[in-house]
């Protein structure tokens, strides 16, 4: 029959062999991993060399004059929830028609972050794409909340299409 003491048993016998299989375990790992990861003690020669991917810079007026503007009107969608086109009409954020050759924070009766506001120059489409990647990065203390866009040719696809609008 079992009783309160039998089970007790039963229950040590299962915890210390649980117990000595992590030891055991703990054991092995550290054997193994002795030294650390270090420098490899031999090395195959298999004939070619790891060669690092060398980053390829990519001209942005170059993409830019092949940019389509059709593509960019896709990509507005993103943009559509915070801006509009219309000019005049301004949404969470400033309208955006005309916005490539405009002056910075130089749309009347919106309140622009003091970052933005300090800012001086045009929205060339250069300065348009180091925003659009990141736009913390580029005008850091920015309230503008969008994370960025990354591909290179998304943003040159987005400016044409911007700069077809009203410019």
């Amino acid at each position: 029959m079992l009783d309160t003491m039998t089970f007790t048993k039963v229950a040590g016998g299962l915890c210390g062999a649980l117990l000595v299989f992590l030891l055991g375990q703990w054991a092995a790992e550290e054997l193994y991993h002795v030294g650390g990861h270090g420098e490899q003690a031999y090395v195959i020669e298999t004939g070619t060399e790891e060669v690092a991917e060398e980053v390829e810079e990519v001209d942005f007026e170059v993409l830019l004059a092949s940019a389509e503007a059709d593509r960019g009107a896709r990509l507005f969608r993103q943009c559509s929830a915070c801006h509009k086109l219309e000019d005049g009409a301004n949404g969470t954020g400033p309208h955006l028609y005309g916005v490539v050759g405009r002056e910075k924070a130089s749309v009347d009766g919106f309140g622009y972050s003091d970052t933005l506001a300090g800012m001086d120059g045009a929205w060339t489409p250069e300065n348009l794409s180091g925003f659009l990647e990141s736009p913390r990065n580029y005008a850091p203390g920015t309230s503008m909340g969008y994370s960025g866009m990354r591909d290179i040719e998304d943003r040159a696809n987005l400016i044409a299409y911007l700069g077809s609008i009203g410019g």
